[in-house]
């Protein structure tokens, strides 16, 4: 497990590095937006799938000023591209941005921020499920969720929480166990699963 340890730490410390090189929350508090970091970094559970996630509030979506803040960390460099889509008048109320960040090194990361109506049905459930899911994670369950994150081959990714389902629920150990469990429990669009 040392070595799955060693680069989880490697690359969590990365990435807060790219959020403050960008900043990130200072990006969104700059049009009155509050920035929660969610996702696998927030837990510690970040091994090698590359990627910062941040559900961002605010109690009106105005779509101008939701693009002055990506314009502050997309105009920084390393930052190479950035995509939206608007889901204001879906059930999910939101503006979902996706960043990609390129380090000096080479190396690549994705930054997804997610845009949430103040009070709408998503505000601060991934947050929730951020602190249940540490609270309900053991020394072997962690263990397992990283073992089996970092099982993943290069290229391929799966939501978290199919992982963290499998893990505590399916009482799967390892990436091959991961697979056959998600074959017998093929995943929905939006898994609201809470641990």
């Amino acid at each position: 497990m040392q070595p799955i340890y060693s680069l989880a730490q490697k690359n969590m410390a990365e990435a807060r590095r790219v959020i403050d090189e960008l900043d990130i929350p200072g990006a969104w508090a700059s049009i009155g937006a509050q920035a929660n970091l969610i996702g696998s970094l927030r837990t510690g559970l970040l091994v090698k799938h590359r990627d910062i996630d941040f559900h961002i509030y605010s109690d009106t979506l105005d779509k101008a000023e939701s693009f002055r803040a990506v314009s502050l960390i997309a105009s920084r460099p390393g930052v190479y591209r950035a995509e939206f889509t608007d889901l204001i008048d879906t059930d999910e109320h939101c503006i979902e941005w996706h960043a990609w960040y390129r380090g000096a090194d080479g190396t690549q990361w994705t930054i997804d921020m997610i845009h949430i109506l103040r009070g709408s049905f998503f505000d601060g459930y991934m947050e929730k499920f951020a602190d249940r899911l540490t609270e309900v994670l053991t020394p072997e369950t962690r263990d397992a969720v990283l073992r089996v994150k970092f099982g993943v081959p290069d290229g391929q990714s799966y939501p978290g929480v199919e992982v963290y389902r499998a893990v505590i629920e399916g009482g799967v150990r390892d990436y091959e166990g991961f697979l056959r469990w998600r074959e017998l429990n093929p995943p929905d669009h939006i898994t609201l699963w809470m641990p």
